[in-house]
C-alpha cells in the first residue's frame, strides 16, 4: 500500500520532468530560431505527440511552439533592424 504522501511526490516529480522537457524544447528554439523548425520535429526531438507538445509547450509559457518561435524570430528581426547587422 502506498503512503499518503507518495501520490502527491509522484505528481509533483512528472510535472517537473513535463517542465524539463518543454524548458529543453523552448531553449531549442532560441538556439535553432534560424532554422526551418516544426511542430513535428520538436515533438519528435521531446519524444511527445504533436498535440500534447503543443498543450504542454501553451501551459508552460503561455503560447504554442509555433507562436513563440514567430515571436522569437521578430525580436531577432527587430534587434537586426536597430542595430544593424553587426557581426
Amino acid at each position: 500500500m502506498c503512503r499518503p504522501g507518495w501520490a502527491q511526490a509522484r505528481v509533483t516529480d512528472r510535472r517537473l520532468r513535463d517542465f524539463t522537457r518543454m524548458r529543453r524544447v523552448r531553449d531549442r528554439i532560441d538556439r535553432e530560431y534560424a532554422r526551418p523548425l516544426d511542430v513535428l520535429e520538436l515533438a519528435r526531438a521531446a519524444n511527445l505527440p504533436p498535440a500534447l507538445l503543443s498543450r504542454q509547450f501553451r501551459l508552460a509559457y503561455g503560447a504554442s511552439p509555433y507562436d513563440y518561435l514567430l515571436a522569437r524570430r521578430a525580436e531577432r528581426a527587430r534587434t537586426l533592424r536597430l542595430h544593424g547587422a553587426r557581426s
